[in-house]
This record gives structure tokens, C-alpha cells and sequence, in this order.
């Protein structure tokens, strides 16, 4: 017990570490300044925008800013269907894979378009090495520099300045953050034994005389921007339960400190953004806590183990259903948490075997979206929430609300409304409707508090960009295809236009002088009511299901049932 609450401990110091140095970084990128990079490349850049006519120095309105990223996801997302619709025909393919079915792979695509990434497939029996890699691994980079350029359009927005240019932030967050991140840590990942090659699938012998399919494929450098990216998708079905994927703890750890890096560092960014430090850390901190305590809640749920075979056994064991032995029990713990709360997705163990704590943290942070939350986005709800808090502190002071200096009117407070209420809608509705027909649509496979907690679950991973699943659903249908497609879809784009209205509408706002009666946002109160904001707002909004769920399933466990 004590050791894995060790290698807990030991990650979380890591990230407290990274994120002021990763942060800097990040921020010195964005704001335009020097590099070590810059020499290497400022040219390339340069040739990039010249073959792609973007005008570099102009900036772009909230508007012009959302219409970049529609037209530009539709035409990398009609090109990636087509790829993968004709697989068949193209190279790198040595299984002979055909063609899925036209759903999934609209499905998939979808999915990896948006940086949610959730499969109704199995990797290594559905896709070649050439869809892997030209078609998911392509959208893997852009879909993780989307998010992040909308959060730094985002932080520019909220702190007076321009949004800037779309085209320049996704280039410049995939060559100056993801892809030589992405080179170092493939290069660590295969030293570690992660598989890289074009070969196609070992078939050997086995000690008693069968024949054992053993699949490979470029998975290394696969690997490291389905994590530093907040993809998750895995290149085979087991994700990173899959010792090719995750073969031993050194790799487990750097996937788990790839996925948290960059969304936990991004407020420190803003910190820079704004010239005030203390903000940053002071929100760090709230968000870390709130995490640190789900960690926890999970961790003894899955410590103590289920009651029902304890009781049998006669003693107290950790629940090891759905484990990767390698891990135990503290590792998946944590890993479940930072998947749910990065908005990854990827696993190292499956949820559906989660005690019932497991099942209601995981669902929160993928209720709430700020713990650290999604690629860039996750740090943009933060500050939605902060603005709402904003706007509710003043109502009960009677103060006109201010944030960094500009009045939150109207206008904003409609689109952070918008931001928050789109992401009940596109978990609710559908999930309704699925448990309205338990047998002919929902494909539970586990009735009860359960099956409810499944179907909830696959709707809100598709909403939040998450990805992640209860894997005992059966969501490899027409239905599911369809309806998750719709949640990703709503869920990614409605938010983030909202998001880049709201903060150029911010940008262009007269900042007023700070006086007496001005509600200062960097105290520690300020914070602790925003948190209570944030946990008020998101617990409420989805109480009903949390309760019909996982918290009715741990009294039923707790009861003998």
C-alpha cells in the first residue's frame, strides 16, 4: 500500500516541477520570443506560410479565428476519411486489412479530428500502419495544436491582446512543442521496448504446439502524441495496457507526465500573459487539489476492493479486475484520474472494472473539464468558470464585475453560458434516449447502477473530447457510430466558438483604472469561491446520473448487494 501511494506521490512532485519551466516555454513561443528552436526553424516556418499564403503578422477577429478552424478540420477530416475508405489500395498495409464498415469510419475519423479519439474499433485488426500513422497519426498533431492554439487565443483574449493568427499558432504549436517533444520521446520509448517497425504481424510457435498472432507496427512514435497531445487513442485495442504499447513502468510514468505536461503548465502560461504570477499558482493549486482528492477517492476505492469478494475471501484485497498486473492497483488508479482529467482518454486499465469511487471521479472530471482538461481548451473553461464567479461575487456585492481590468457584461456572460450548457445537452439527450431502449440500442452489458454508468460514460468521454469508455459497452454499431459522433461534434465545436467570441469581445473591451471597490481575482478567496463554484455548477448540473450510477452502485456493493 505504501509503495504505490510512493509512486503516486513521486508523479505528482514531477508535475509541480514541469509545469513553471514547460509553461515559460510554452509562453515565450506564443508571445513571439526567442527560442533555442529558432534557427533550425524560422526558415521552415517561413516556407510554410509562403506555400500556404498565410500573411504571418495579421491577426484575426473571434469570427475570423472560428472560420479558420472549421475550414480547415473539414478539409483534413474529408482527407482522412478518404484515406482511410481506401486503405485497401494503399501501401504499408502487410495484414491486408480492407475497408470498415462507411460508420466507423466517419466515426473515426470524427474522433481523432476533434483530439477525443474514441474507438469502436480494435487498432491492430481494423486499421494498416499507413492509415495509423499518414491518417490517425496526422490528425493526432493537428487535432492537439488546434486545442492549444484556441486556449492561447483564449489567454490573449481574456489579457487585452489580439487573438492572433490560427494558421501561425497550430504551426508553431506543432513544430516549436508537439513534434520535437514527439522525436525525443519516441526515440526514449523505443530504448524502453516499445515496438517501431513496418513488419507486418509474428506468428510463432508456442510451448504447447499452438500458433499464436503476435501484432507490431510503428507504435513508438505513435505513442508519445497520443499522450503529450491529449489523444488517447491507442494503436491496439488494449490501449496502454498493452505491453507493446506500455511495457513497463519507466514508460508508464512518461506517459503519465507526457498527458499532464502541457494543460497543467498552460496556467502558469497564463500567469505570463497577464503579468501576474500569484493568479496562476493560486489557481494551479485549486486544480490540483481538486485533483489530488480524486486521486485519492479512487485509490481507496480500489485499495479496499470490492466488498462482495473480500467477503467471500475473508479478508480485505485491492481490486485487480481489469488490471495490467505490471501496474497494480495505485498506478491505474492514478493513470484513470489524469486520463479523465487531461481530457487524454488513453488507459492503462479498464474503467468498467473501476470500484464505484473510480466510476464517479472519472465521470466529475469529465463533468467539470478543468481538471486539467482538455488541449489548450481545458485552461479556456477554467477561465469561464473564473468569469461566472466573477459575474456571481459582484451580483452579491453589488459591484459592476471586472476581470483584468474589463467589465463582464452581457455579452459574455451569455457565451460563457453557451460554453457550459452545450456540454449537458450533448451528454444528456442522448444518453435519454439510449436507455429508453436498453435492447435495442444502448448495448449494455452490465444491467443495474452499472449499465446506467456505461451508457452515461460513453456519451460524456464523446462530449468532453476524452475518448475513454466503460469497454463493456457494446459501441461498435450504427447507433453508437452516429449518436457519440453527434456528442463530439457538438461537444468540440459549439464551445469553441463561443470560446473565441467571448474573448475577442474581452480584447476589444476599454480596460477601466482598478479602484478601491475593484474584486480582486488573485486572493485565496477568490479562489476557494470559484472552486466552490466550479464543484456547485458542475455536481449539480449532473447530480441525477451520478446518482443513479456510480454512487447508487458503491451503496448497493457497501449493503452486500
Amino acid at each position: 500500500m505504501g509503495q504505490g501511494f510512493f509512486q503516486i506521490g513521486v508523479t505528482l512532485v514531477i508535475v509541480i516541477a514541469i509545469a513553471p519551466l514547460f509553461g515559460k516555454y510554452i509562453a515565450r513561443v506564443f508571445m513571439g520570443e526567442k527560442t533555442l528552436l529558432d534557427p533550425v526553424l524560422n526558415r521552415g516556418e517561413a516556407l510554410i506560410y509562403a506555400l500556404g499564403g498565410v500573411r504571418s503578422k495579421d491577426d484575426m477577429t473571434g469570427w475570423q479565428y472560428a472560420r479558420s478552424i472549421l475550414f480547415s478540420n473539414l478539409v483534413m477530416g474529408v482527407f482522412v476519411y478518404l484515406l482511410l475508405s481506401f486503405q485497401r489500395l494503399l501501401p504499408f498495409n502487410p495484414n491486408k486489412l480492407g475497408t470498415p464498415t462507411w460508420d466507423t469510419v466517419l466515426h473515426t475519423t470524427i474522433s481523432f479530428l476533434t483530439n477525443t479519439d474514441q474507438q469502436h474499433y480494435s487498432g491492430e485488426t481494423t486499421f494498416s500502419y499507413f492509415s495509423q500513422t499518414s491518417a490517425l497519426g496526422f490528425l493526432m498533431f493537428v487535432s492537439a495544436a488546434t486545442g492549444l492554439a484556441v486556449g492561447i487565443a483564449f489567454i490573449r483574449g481574456l489579457t487585452g491582446r489580439p487573438l492572433g493568427n490560427f494558421y501561425v499558432d497550430i504551426t508553431r504549436g506543432i513544430t516549436r512543442i508537439l513534434l520535437p517533444i514527439s522525436i525525443i520521446g519516441a526515440i526514449v520509448l523505443l530504448a524502453l521496448g516499445v515496438p517501431e517497425t513496418l513488419a507486418g504481424t509474428m506468428v510463432v510457435e508456442t510451448l504447447e504446439g499452438g500458433t499464436q498472432y503476435i501484432a507490431l507496427g510503428p507504435v513508438a512514435s505513435f505513442e508519445i502524441i497520443k499522450q503529450l497531445g491529449e489523444n488517447g487513442g491507442g494503436f491496439f485495442g488494449a490501449n496502454s495496457a498493452h505491453p507493446f504499447e506500455n511495457p513497463n513502468s519507466a514508460a508508464n510514468l512518461i506517459a503519465t507526465i507526457a498527458m499532464i505536461s502541457i494543460p497543467a503548465s498552460l496556467i502558469y502560461t497564463y500567469g505570463l500573459f497577464a503579468n501576474n504570477i500569484k493568479q496562476a499558482w493560486l489557481l494551479f493549486w485549486m486544480v490540483f487539489i481538486i485533483f489530488v482528492v480524486l486521486i485519492g477517492v479512487t485509490a481507496a476505492g480500489e485499495m479496499q476492493g470490492n466488498p462482495l469478494i473480500n467477503k467471500v475471501l475473508g479478508s480485505e484485497q485491492p481490486n485487480l479486475e481489469g488490471k495490467e498486473i505490471r501496474f497494480g492497483w495505485a498506478q491505474t488508479a492514478l493513470w484513470a484520474i489524469a486520463t479523465t482529467a487531461t481530457m487524454c482518454g488513453a488507459v492503462n486499465g479498464m474503467h468498467d472494472s473501476l470500484m464505484a469511487p473510480g466510476g464517479f471521479s472519472t465521470l466529475l472530471n469529465m463533468f467539470l473539464q478543468i481538471i486539467w482538461g482538455g488541449q489548450g481548451t481545458g485552461t479556456a473553461y477554467l477561465f469561464i468558470y473564473l468569469i461566472l464567479t466573477v459575474f456571481l461575487t459582484g451580483l452579491m456585492v453589488g459591484r459592476t464585475p471586472e476581470f483584468l481590468g474589463r467589465k463582464i457584461e452581457k455579452r459574455e456572460i451569455v457565451l460563457a453560458s453557451v460554453v457550459l450548457l452545450i456540454h449537458p445537452i450533448a451528454v444528456l439527450i442522448p444518453s435519454a434516449l439510449a436507455l429508453a431502449y436498453p435492447q435495442t440500442l444502448s448495448g449494455i452489458s452490465n444491467p443495474g447502477f452499472h449499465g446506467i454508468s456505461q451508457v452515461v460514460y460513453e456519451y460524456t468521454s464523446a462530449a468532453a473530447n476524452n475518448g475513454s469508455g466503460f469497454e463493456g459497452l457494446g459501441d461498435g454499431t450504427l447507433w453508437w457510430n452516429l449518436s457519440t459522433a453527434f456528442s463530439i461534434l457538438l461537444g468540440r465545436y459549439v464551445p469553441i466558438i463561443a470560446m473565441l467570441l467571448l474573448a475577442d469581445s474581452m480584447a476589444h473591451k476599454q480596460p477601466v483604472p482598478e479602484t478601491r471597490g475593484t474584486l480582486r481575482t488573485d486572493t485565496t478567496l477568490f479562489t476557494g469561491v470559484t472552486a466552490g463554484v466550479i464543484l456547485i455548477l458542475g455536481v449539480l448540473t449532473f447530480f441525477p446520473v451520478l446518482a443513479l450510477g456510480p454512487i447508487a452502485e458503491g451503496f448497493k456493493l457497501a449493503a452486500g448487494g
